[in-house]
């Protein structure tokens, strides 16, 4: 890869030991860097997001109880 520029963000401990060969790291910013080009990162969480609320409402949950499930885990992180 061009142009590169090594950055540091935080991982899972047990997910780190993943990307101790340098050829898994490349792979990796190779693939993080098309999800950030473009927006498609954010076309993907939506895709997921959407498909968490299909799940939650085929075993049950409404918009107002996924709503006060997201109210209270940001309360959570917020203490």
């Amino acid at each position: 890869m061009e142009n590169t520029v090594d950055v540091t963000i935080p991982i899972d401990a047990e997910v780190a030991s993943a990307l101790e060969a340098p050829a898994r790291r490349e792979a990796a910013g190779r693939y993080l860097s098309s999800l950030l080009r473009g927006g498609r990162l954010r076309d993907i969480l939506a895709e997921a997001i959407a498909d968490a609320k299909q799940q939650a409402r085929a075993n049950g949950l409404t918009d107002a109880d996924i709503d006060n499930e997201l109210a209270a885990w940001r309360a959570e992180r917020r203490a």
